[in-house]
């Protein structure tokens, strides 16, 4: 690094613009400044293939290269990678959504079942009320008969009372009493 830097130095001191007078030296004259500047530039070109720049730039256009490309393959095969994965959860997502029909089908078909079930649970439920209902009407109607009948049989023998107390003389109640004796004789003999 040295030898480069007292090689610029040097070329520098010898390009400088004390050589490059005015006037008609020619052009292989160090007063010429172009000349000048060519010299310049091939001992700067020189130093540089001296040193090997070129072959370390191209290692480094290389190396540089061989990174990208390293991270093209690795790029690609990250891509190959997310690709599979993305076609795996696609099948996923079809056979979940799948699942979910399904599922929703079963729901649904259950759904229909309990709804027909409620429905026959319902009409037998109001079948048994209408039973009980009936039931009931025909126990009160019952009910209604025969307290009916039986304030009937009571006025019936409130109104015998009556009538026969009034027929009733104590000679005939005596006749009638005899008479029921001697039936009742017949009847247990």
């Amino acid at each position: 690094m040295r030898t480069f830097l007292a090689a610029v130095t040097a070329a520098t001191l010898v390009a400088g613009p004390a050589f490059a007078a005015t006037g008609d030296y020619g052009f292989f004259s160090l007063r010429n400044s172009d000349f000048v500047v060519l010299i310049a530039f091939l001992v700067f070109v020189g130093i540089l293939l001296y040193f090997g720049v070129p072959k370390q730039l191209t290692k480094m256009l290389d190396s540089r290269a061989e990174g990208i490309r390293k991270e093209l393959d690795e790029a690609r095969s990250m891509r190959e990678e997310a690709q599979t994965l993305l076609a795996s959860y696609e099948r996923k997502q079809l056979e979940v959504r799948e699942q979910a029909d399904r599922i929703v089908e079963g729901a649904r078909a259950e759904a229909n079942r309990a709804a027909e079930q409620a429905k026959k649970d319902i009409a037998a439920s109001v079948e048994r009320r209408l039973t009980a209902a009936e039931e009931q009407i025909w126990t009160a109607q019952d009910a209604a008969v025969k307290e009916v009948r039986d304030r009937a049989v009571a006025v019936a023998i409130e109104v015998s009372r009556e009538i026969i107390a009034r027929q009733m003389t104590a000679e005939r109640g005596d006749k009638l009493i005899d008479q029921s004796i001697a039936e009742a004789q017949q009847k247990l003999h």
